[in-house]
C-alpha cells in the first residue's frame, strides 16, 4: 500500500508557478502562428524575398555621342585663361603678403610724427619768407604731395646712409630701419594708409548756378538788431579809407553796433580829428580774409573815414585776384556802410 504524503506549502507554490507559466508560453505561441497565418493570407508569396539586382544600364551609340559632345561643349565653354590669370595674380598676391610685413605701431607713430611736424615746419617757413610762390606751393595738394615725397626720398638715404651705424635719426633699431626701409621703397601707398595721411593728387572744384536768369535776389539776413537806414548797410562789400579806429582791438556784438559806433565818434571828435563815415564790420565765425599781413576775426570793426568812399572789394573777388592770392575765398565775408550826413 503506497503513502501519499502531503506537499508543503513551498512545494505546492512552485507547481501552482510552472502551470502558469506553460499557461503563458502556449498563449503566446499561438498569437506568433496566428500572426504568421494572417501574413501570409496578405501579402502574395516570395513578397519577403530579397530584391533582386539591378540590372547593368545600357547606352546607346547615339546616346553615348551626344554625352561626349555636351562633355566637349562644357570644356571648350570653360574660361581657360581668365583661370590662368587669377592663378598668376594669387602667386603675386602670395608673393607680396610674404614680401610685406606689418610695421610695428610704435614706427608708424613714429612716420606719422615726423611727417606732421615736417609739414608745419614747411608752412611755417612759407610765411616766414613771405613768399607767395611758396604759400601757393604748399597749400596746394600738388605741394603737399611734393613735400611727402621729398621726406620720403630723405628718410631713405638718411636709412642708407646710417645703414652702418645700425642707427638712424628717428633712433630705429637695425630690424625697423630695414622695415621701415622696404615700406619707403616698395609699400608707401600702403604706408601713407596705414597711417590716416591721404593726400589727393588734385581737387577739382565746379561752381553749379541753377538760378534762373533775372531772378531775385534773396535779401541776405543780417545777425543782430536791425541798423539804422544811415548806415547804409551792404553785404559783402570792403570799403577803404583812413583808420580812424583799428577793428583788431575793436570788437563789437553785432553790425548795428558797429555803424553806431561810427556815428557816436563821429559825434564826439575833437576839431580837426578824423570823423568816422564808414565802418566795416566780420560778420563770419570763421574770420574773414583781407590782403594784408593780419588774422581778422569775427566780429572785427573798422571805423575809417575817406571824403570820397571807394569799394576795395564788391560781391567777390575776381578770379585773376584769386590766382594771385590763392587763400582768398571767393565771396568777399565782409559788410560795410558809408554814413549818410
Amino acid at each position: 500500500m503506497v503513502r501519499v504524503l502531503p506537499l508543503g506549502g513551498r512545494a505546492a507554490a512552485a507547481a501552482r508557478w510552472c502551470t502558469c507559466r506553460r499557461a503563458v508560453v502556449a498563449v503566446c505561441l499561438g498569437n506568433l502562428v496566428a500572426a504568421l497565418l494572417v501574413a501570409r493570407a496578405l501579402y502574395p508569396p516570395g513578397y519577403f524575398a530579397s530584391a533582386p539586382k539591378s540590372r547593368e544600364v545600357t547606352y546607346s551609340k547615339e546616346q553615348m555621342r551626344w554625352m561626349e559632345e555636351s562633355i566637349r561643349i562644357r570644356r571648350a565653354a570653360e574660361p581657360v585663361e581668365l583661370v590662368e590669370a587669377v592663378k598668376k595674380l594669387r602667386k603675386v598676391f602670395a608673393r607680396e603678403a610674404k614680401r610685406r610685413k606689418e610695421l610695428p605701431l610704435e614706427l608708424k607713430q613714429k612716420v606719422s610724427y615726423e611727417i606732421c611736424r615736417g609739414c608745419v615746419i614747411w608752412g611755417r617757413t612759407a610765411i616766414a619768407l613771405s613768399n607767395e610762390v611758396a604759400i601757393v606751393a604748399r597749400c596746394t595738394n600738388w605741394g603737399w604731395n611734393e613735400a611727402v615725397e621729398s621726406w620720403r626720398i630723405e628718410k631713405l638715404q638718411d636709412i642708407r646712409s646710417s645703414s652702418a651705424l645700425n642707427v638712424s635719426n628717428l633712433g630705429l633699431s637695425n630690424e625697423e630701419s630695414r622695415l621701415l626701409k622696404r615700406a619707403l621703397k616698395f609699400n608707401w601707398q600702403v604706408l601713407l594708409e596705414d597711417i590716416d595721411l591721404w593726400i589727393p593728387h588734385s581737387v577739382y572744384h565746379i561752381e553749379h548756378d541753377d538760378k534762373p536768369e533775372n531772378a531775385p535776389e534773396e535779401e541776405e539776413i543780417i545777425p543782430g538788431p536791425p541798423l539804422a537806414p544811415e548806415c547804409n548797410a551792404e553785404v559783402h562789400t570792403d570799403y577803404g579809407g583812413t583808420a580812424v579806429r583799428w577793428g583788431l582791438t575793436h570788437h563789437k556784438e553785432s553790425a548795428a553796433d558797429c555803424c553806431q559806433a561810427c556815428i557816436d565818434q563821429a559825434k564826439r571828435a575833437k576839431p580837426g580829428a578824423l570823423k568816422c563815415n564808414i565802418w566795416v564790420y566780420c560778420p563770419s565765425e570763421y574770420g574773414c580774409y583781407s590782403p594784408d599781413k593780419y588774422e581778422h576775426k569775427h566780429q572785427e570793426c573798422w571805423l575809417k573815414q575817406a571824403d570820397h568812399p571807394k569799394l576795395n572789394f564788391k560781391d567777390r573777388y575776381s578770379e585773376s585776384y584769386r590766382d594771385s592770392h590763392p587763400t582768398a575765398p571767393v565771396v568777399v565775408p565782409w559788410m560795410s556802410g558809408v554814413i549818410s550826413a
